[in-house]
């Protein structure tokens, strides 16, 4: 057996350009082999004791790729090591080889850390306040500067040269790199600004009308927010533009406990005029209006001793005590925020009538609820307007013309018909 083992290396050593190829297939072999039982054994067995534990079930650490990125660095050991054993390979073939070899170990480094921060990151998510102060842009920027050293490495095992020679000739490239990554390095600035002064926080409703943007922000990186509108599209916006561009936090509401309501009623002018004994003893059947009745009636009396002349007296108005009415409404209103502003007030008159804006917050920032209580609450008020007399300003429709058109037809054809029946 040594004799024919003898026979075989002395016919290879008669046929070299041979015996280097089945040498490079013996040691990729190996390599495949490495490879092949780190991935099988090692890697699998790692990702079942890290399954088992709490924080391999958070993470999913299995899914991320980090432990099996980094059991390539093994085959790739093993051929920096054995390609100068191989015999009568060139030398310049092994320094390419083991330079590739190298920069793939650092491109597998790299990738290994960025999922590592990744891991982080979703520990991080964790933390029950964190949507308060996100880390994400943070780790972005650690992750460009993990890549930014690996591409200098890569680069500098691809050429066969010292890093610090790349390294010497960045500061001649600072204006240039300044002006390519000037985007990241606002946003970078930004992403601090919007971290350290708390201006917005994943779940935050935000709205920016110059850009179309009105929703619930689901993402805060180092270069975008995404905001999911209510329409369920997604918006891009540059991180940036939080900074420069001015936009509405709904946040300060929701914390408050309450929603306001803002809205007017527009009332038709002509249907305002004093109350009459009739009427006034018609408004008393409101509970909500007994007292508030009585005091103004008693007040109005004081007022108006020695004055005969009605002309020349206080009265109570329609409009008045419907507004005192709304007022005392929302005072018992059981869903809306008694302890905020609630007011109802006239504003200027205009073409469109007189509007009553009724001002108040709901106790309640839910928007299905909310949008709720107010038709209730607007409702029952157009609902009861004709009960103090008054009625709402509604522009004419195509529906009002051809009422009146009719009507104007009708009279005439029996005004036509008034002189027959007369002969």
């Amino acid at each position: 057996m040594p004799a024919q083992l003898q026979q075989a290396l002395d016919w290879l050593n008669q046929h070299p350009q041979l015996h280097t190829v089945i040498a490079l297939g013996f040691l990729l072999f190996i390599a495949w082999l490495a490879n092949w039982l780190v991935k099988r054994i090692l890697v699998r067995g790692l990702n079942r004791v890290m399954g088992a534990t709490h924080l391999g079930r958070t993470t999913n650490i299995s899914h991320s790729g980090m432990i099996k990125r980094l059991s390539n660095i093994v085959p790739a050991l093993i051929l920096i090591s054995g390609v100068h054993l191989l015999p009568n390979l060139p030398d310049a073939v092994a320094v390419v080889v083991v330079n590739v070899a190298s920069a793939f170990i650092v491109v597998t480094v790299a990738l290994a850390l960025s999922a590592l921060l990744d891991i982080i990151n979703t520990l991080y998510q964790l933390r029950p306040d964190a949507h308060m102060r996100p880390i994400k842009g943070y780790l972005q920027v650690v992750k460009i500067a993990i890549f930014a050293i690996a591409t200098i490495l890569v680069i500098a095992s691809l050429i066969d040269r010292s890093p610090l020679i790349l390294l010497s000739g960045l500061g001649a490239m600072a204006a240039v790199l300044l002006l390519i990554f000037q985007d990241t390095l606002l946003s970078l600035v930004a992403s601090v600004q919007i971290s350290s002064n708390d201006i917005i926080r994943v779940g935050d409703w935000v709205e920016m009308p110059q850009l179309n943007v009105d929703g619930d922000v689901i993402d805060i990186a180092l270069h975008t927010v995404k905001v999911q509108n209510w329409d369920k599209t997604i918006s891009t916006i540059p991180t940036k533009r939080f900074i420069t561009d001015a936009f509405k936090n709904w946040r300060g509401m929701e914390e408050s406990g309450g929603r306001r309501i803002k809205r007017c009623l527009y009332l038709d002018q002509n249907s305002v005029h004093f109350l009459d004994a009739e009427q006034l003893q018609e408004l008393r059947g409101f509970a909500l209006l007994a007292d508030y009745l009585d005091e103004k009636q008693a007040e109005l009396k004081a007022s108006n001793a020695g004055h005969d002349d009605p002309r020349n007296t206080r009265r109570l108005t329609n409009l008045g005590t419907f507004r005192a009415y709304v007022e005392r409404y929302l005072r018992q209103h059981p869903s809306v925020h008694q302890q905020m502003t609630l007011m109802t007030r006239q504003l200027q008159p205009g073409a469109d009538g007189l509007p009553l804006e009724i001002y108040c917050f709901t106790n309640t920032t839910t928007w299905l609820v909310y949008e709720g209580i107010q038709a209730d609450i607007f409702d029952h008020l157009l609902a009861i307007l004709p009960a103090f007399g008054l009625r709402v300003f509604q522009s004419p429709s195509g529906a009002d013309f051809r009422v009146l058109i009719d009507s104007r037809l009708a009279i005439a054809q029996q005004d036509r018909a008034a002189p027959a029946v007369h002969q």
